[in-house]
């Protein structure tokens, strides 16, 4: 059995994860919050491809928690994972002088302190059982870009893109490789709530001219867990249509 770990499985974008991870012959123990029913959905999803699949609820932020994780995840497979991904990610829209304390935390509970207590534990297995492995976060465009009303957010995210360059410095070492996946607009359930018409919003500044889907993200996320990706880490890999490559330009191009 091949591991691979996927914090919020059934998330919009963690669908597709795990459904990409399983259809290149890993078998996925991903975690959820609330939502078994959407998990089960998923595990049988995995199954149908020929794969195995369990799911735990897990908060990624809980360091007790994400022990259990890890350690029931590497009991039902019998081996240390090769690939973790650390996709588990909130956010919250308030103004910086009234962003209430409570909120900063929870997101960095969730988002930067998750992918440091995720990327620890599958570190230590991969080290143990002598075999590297592949570690992925999920980043953003506010890694580079100053998103307004998303102090927190931003902050975390930015986090995670300098924890990912240091993870790689000190795993390289085992063989272990450590990468961050930067989407740009996604249409999702989450972000369809953000505009009127958020595609439409996204497409018309993004240089490819549309936004993107949670499927966009699987080839990128694959190569980067292949060996054909077996000398890049410390990198962030941008799936964004190029809309945060581009310079605020006055002229008409």
């Amino acid at each position: 059995m091949t591991l691979a770990l996927v914090t919020a499985g059934p998330s919009a974008i963690g669908r597709s994860l795990v459904t990409a991870l399983a259809g290149a012959g890993h078998d996925v123990a991903f975690t959820h919050m609330g939502q078994a029913a959407a998990a089960a959905a998923l595990v049988a999803e995995v199954k149908a491809l020929g794969r195995q699949a369990l799911a735990l609820e897990s908060d990624a932020g809980d360091e007790a928690a994400v022990a259990r994780f890890h350690a029931l995840a590497a009991d039902w497979a019998g081996a240390a994972p090769r690939v973790m991904v650390n996709n588990a990610g909130i956010q919250t829209w308030s103004r910086l002088v009234d962003l209430p304390v409570a909120d900063w935390d929870r997101v960095m509970a969730t988002n930067l302190r998750g992918t440091f207590l995720n990327t620890k534990a599958a570190a230590k297995a991969m080290i143990a059982a002598g075999h590297g492995g592949s570690i992925v976060t999920l980043g953003s465009g506010c890694n580079k870009a100053a998103f307004p009303r998303l102090v927190d957010y931003t902050a975390s995210k930015g986090g995670i893109e300098q924890f990912t360059k240091v993870a790689a410095v000190e795993l390289g070492p085992h063989g272990i490789r450590v990468n961050c996946l930067a989407p740009g607009a996604i249409a999702t359930e989450r972000t369809a709530a953000e505009a009127g018409d958020y595609s439409a919003t996204w497409a018309k500044v993004t240089p490819l001219r549309r936004v993107g889907t949670p499927e966009d993200l699987t080839g990128p996320l694959l190569f980067l867990c292949s060996e054909a990706a077996g000398f890049v880490t410390g990198q962030t890999i941008w799936v964004d249509g190029g809309v945060f490559s581009q310079a605020t330009w006055p002229y008409e191009t």
